[in-house]
């Protein structure tokens, strides 16, 4: 799964790399956890590539009540296509979420210990996304939110969890948002080289926040 990671790139980097029209904001994030806003990439409706802000965890349109969204954080990339809540998303509504790095949890004895994940080049990259709008029938105020595609975890990160989110470098963004199932499939191109290493365990609480939660705290995994 994916549950933590961090965007720190400067807003000018992603707009280079992603193709973005228009300026963003974006400050600098190092620990975001579940429900909070998340920078994304789309295709707008006249087809330009537009950043935005999006709730993680995803809110069906069908939904009664946005608290369905917290437990929709991670949608399988196995199911997604099949699943209700994520198959209208599917079909019509893709994003990638940016990121300069994620993190996972290895399990070591009865504690788990956090790492974070990168790049070997240290650029921001993508993640495999779905977007749903969401509308509150009695305010009627709209809900933008988002899900992250994970898929069984390379031989690499397998090292730390069995699975992972779908990693994306600009090329692979650009075939995601167009449609490309097979980019999450069996057999889907190699995901961009990455690099991990142990960080603090004061990651673990998402009030927490700050360059030094992506400090090393001992070697990186060896591959």
């Amino acid at each position: 799964m994916c549950g933590r990671f961090a965007f720190y790139s400067p807003a000018e980097a992603a707009v280079q790399l992603f193709g973005v029209q228009g300026a963003f904001v974006a400050d600098p994030r190092y620990n975001i956890a579940p429900t909070q806003y998340v920078v994304a990439v789309r295709d707008g409706e006249e087809g330009q590539r537009e950043a935005c802000s999006l709730r993680w965890g995803l809110i069906p349109f069908w939904a009664k009540d946005p608290s369905i969204g917290n437990r929709m954080i991670n949608a399988r990339a196995e199911t997604v296509a099949e699943k209700p809540a994520y198959r209208n998303a599917f079909k019509h509504r893709r994003c990638v979420v940016l990121t300069d790095g994620f993190y996972e949890w290895r399990r070591d004895g009865s504690a788990k210990v956090p790492y974070f994940i990168i790049t070997e080049g240290s650029e921001p990259f993508g993640l495999a996304a779905l977007w749903e709008t969401w509308t509150d029938k009695k305010t009627g105020e709209h809900i933008e939110s988002t899900t992250l595609i994970t898929t069984a975890a390379d031989a690499y990160i397998e090292k730390l969890h069995h699975r992972m989110p779908v990693a994306l470098d600009p090329a692979l963004a650009t075939s995601w948002l167009a449609g490309n199932d097979e980019l999450i499939g069996a057999g889907a191109p190699d995901s961009p080289a990455l690099t991990a290493w142990p960080v603090d365990r004061r990651v673990n609480n998402a009030r927490n926040e700050g360059e030094d939660l992506i400090d090393a705290v001992g070697d990186p995994v060896e591959r």
